[in-house]
């Protein structure tokens, strides 16, 4: 900008300048042919009456002491008298200008210009008395002519004031741009140097404000994306039409086994995930789809999306979600299906082999007694598991038709403690409650359960001459249930899964004692709906110990 205007006050200057010169010189010009012609006028009038009085005599004395060319012609034309050339070699001068005027006004004037335009002659002619014309003429340079004559001075004098315009174009231009540099473009309207100015820095303003009005917003709108985005427990990653990270959440990073700060990285240099990629790569070609990938923490499902308008792909969505907990159940439901059919078929055969043996009458007399037993044996069972899936399936729905009281805790446990006495004693166990009274708000059947299925497992995975013992600790707050017996006690690795349905550590010793494997996933259903906390502890080979922590307070968990 300082130089186009500096260009355009220097071009200025330059063409004002030549202008001046040019009418400097032909006015002055102009103004010495003027007084040039007035002194030829003053000087024909005097030689004219010289020679009217004189003759020839006074045009031979004066032939060197003028500067002018004098020239007398006769009324034909024909040069009588010519002081610089030979009158008889020149051509008729009738036809002149100045002499005609003179002929027929007395008084004439004329003006011409050499062949090369750098000289011209003036000329003013007098009729004299006897009818002859007498003409005085000089020589003098045209404006060309001059310049020509005056370049050195010129050529100095236009040196000197192109330095000086130059200079001076300079320093307006910055002066006149400063202001415009100096502008302050956060507040438009604080500058007042230039009225002229004044629409453009209003609307400077204008724009000003609606800028900062969009940052604002847009800065809100981000803080909100990012906020969400990173709260997410889904992984969420957003990707230009290059394969360019735009945004990566926490819980994506984590799970693509990424830096946060991978952003404008190259997603196909940052991920390591071959199917992630593959994907990735059909969302640039335009393709949506979907698929289940494993990765470090387990099975998530990863949708890509491209992102279109008007036919071009922008960009890409990438989610990730968590499937990990529906195979989990997928499969549970497989096994437990499995388990179900397994563990009814095993005692209906039974029930089915002995009955048709007696009805076939292949069972001596004496062994009925004991097939009949086998019988209600295998029966009991079988209600038993009937009655435990029935109640699994209760506590699944949530336990919604169940009434929450107030129970006491301890009391509770001595009352399964009294039913399960005889089957300890049976298994040569010694059984052993302590603590105080514990009130709580809770579902009393879901305690009964808890209490009973945690005690009769103590006595049946224990040994001949073990103990259980059975603890209830009042708190301020809560109530803890704790039974620890001197069994034979959970493997590490077969810890977290002895609450599923059906798991069994010892299978062979689960059937012996007659168990259904679904003791402790009752216990576990039952906690979870009255809010309540449990911790299992077991060493193989020394015992096992689970606390149930009962908050005082009702609580529902869905």
């Amino acid at each position: 900008m300082t130089k186009r205007l500096f260009r355009a006050m220097f071009a200025v200057a330059l063409a004002v300048l030549l202008c001046t010169v040019a009418c400097v010189l032909g006015a002055v010009n102009a103004y010495f042919t003027k007084v040039q012609a007035r002194q030829l006028q003053v000087e024909v009038s005097l030689a004219a009456q010289a020679v009217s009085q004189e003759g020839e005599q006074f045009l031979l004395a004066l032939d060197r002491a003028l500067d002018c060319r004098i020239t007398w012609i006769s009324p034909d034309g024909t040069v009588r008298y010519d002081s610089q050339e030979d009158a008889a070699s020149l051509e008729n001068h009738l036809q002149r200008e100045e002499v005609q005027q003179a002929l027929s006004q007395g008084f004439g004037q004329s003006v011409r210009y050499s062949g090369t335009l750098m000289e011209r002659s003036v000329y003013v002619a007098q009729k004299l008395s006897d009818g002859t014309v007498l003409r005085l003429s000089v020589t003098q340079s045209s404006p060309l002519g001059l310049m020509l004559q005056m370049a050195d001075s010129l050529l100095l004098i236009l040196g000197g004031m192109l330095i000086l315009a130059y200079l001076l174009s300079r320093r307006l231009s910055r002066q006149v741009l400063k202001p415009l540099n100096d502008l302050s473009l956060d507040n438009p309207l604080s500058n007042e140097e230039f009225e002229e100015i004044q629409p453009l820095l209003r609307r400077l303003d204008s724009q000003q404000r609606q800028l900062r009005a969009q940052s604002t917003e847009l800065k809100q709108k981000q803080k909100e994306f990012n906020t969400v985005t990173r709260s997410l427990n889904e992984g969420l990653v957003l990707l230009n039409s290059s394969g360019t990270i735009l945004s990566i959440n926490p819980a994506a990073a984590s799970l693509l086994e990424v830096t946060p700060n991978c952003l404008g990285a190259d997603f196909g240099i940052a991920n390591r995930n071959g199917e992630i990629q593959a994907l990735v790569d059909l969302a640039l070609s335009g393709t949506k789809k979907e698929q289940t990938v494993s990765l470090s923490a387990g099975q998530y499902l990863a949708a890509v999306n491209p992102v279109k308008s008007d036919g071009e792909i922008f960009g890409v969505v990438l989610l990730l979600f968590d499937v990990t907990q529906k195979y989990r159940a997928e499969e549970l439901r497989r096994e437990f299906t499995a388990n179900v059919s397994h563990e009814l078929k095993t005692p209906l055969h039974a029930i089915s082999g002995y009955a048709e043996l007696m009805q076939a009458g292949m069972v001596p007399r004496e062994d009925m007694l004991r097939f009949s037993q086998k019988i209600y044996s295998e029966t009991q069972r079988l209600i038993r598991l009937v009655e435990d899936i029935l109640r699994l399936s209760r506590l699944d729905e949530g336990a919604a038709d169940m009434q929450w009281e107030t129970v006491d805790l301890y009391a509770a446990a001595r009352e399964k403690v009294t039913e399960l006495t005889a089957a300890a004693e049976l298994s040569q166990v010694k059984l052993t409650l302590e603590g105080s009274a514990g009130e709580i708000r809770a579902i009393p059947q879901l305690i009964s359960a808890i209490v009973f299925n945690l005690v009769d497992n103590a006595i049946k995975y224990n040994r001949p001459g073990g103990s259980v013992t059975i603890r209830v600790t009042p708190e301020e707050e809560a109530v803890t249930l704790e039974v620890r017996d001197t069994g034979i006690g959970i493997p590490e690795a077969h810890q977290e899964r002895v609450f599923e349905r059906f798991y069994r550590v010892d299978k062979s010793h689960s059937k012996a004692v007659g168990g259904t494997g679904l003791g402790l996933s009752i216990v576990k259903h039952a906690v979870r709906i009255l809010g309540a906390q449990l911790r299992l502890e077991s060493r193989e080979g020394e015992g096992t110990a689970i606390t149930i922590r009962f908050p005082r307070e009702e609580t529902h968990t869905a």
